[in-house]
């Protein structure tokens, strides 16, 4: 019983440092050619968005917002990769090299 409670414990401090590690990583992607640039970290939380003034025409807004969602969508995944990456390079005798840590949560 003591073996497994001290197993639980490695757990949680183990997932407490993978989340401090998803957090820490960060990875910035661009759309439009640059016009729109978005940072995010590992754990899928923006950080940053940058627009070129030059893409900012009220006359076409919908642009401006694909541009956003774009930036947005690849940040995230750009993030994701690189927060598994890092998680790997700490983590490789703890996690199979193909698990996947999104359907983790993490």
């Amino acid at each position: 019983m003591l073996n497994m409670l001290k197993q639980v414990a490695d757990i949680k401090n183990h997932i407490a440092k993978v989340q401090e590690i998803m957090q820490r990583v960060t990875a910035t992607a661009e759309a439009g050619g640059g016009l729109v640039k978005v940072t995010a970290t590992g754990n899928q939380r923006i950080t940053k968005i940058e627009l070129d003034p030059e893409i900012v025409d009220r006359s076409d807004m919908t642009m401006l917002h694909d541009l956003i969602v774009a930036g947005v969508n690849k940040a995230l995944d750009e993030a994701t990769e690189a927060g598994q990456n890092e998680l790997r390079n700490h983590t490789n005798s703890l996690l199979p090299q193909d698990m996947d840590l999104s359907k983790l949560g993490l």
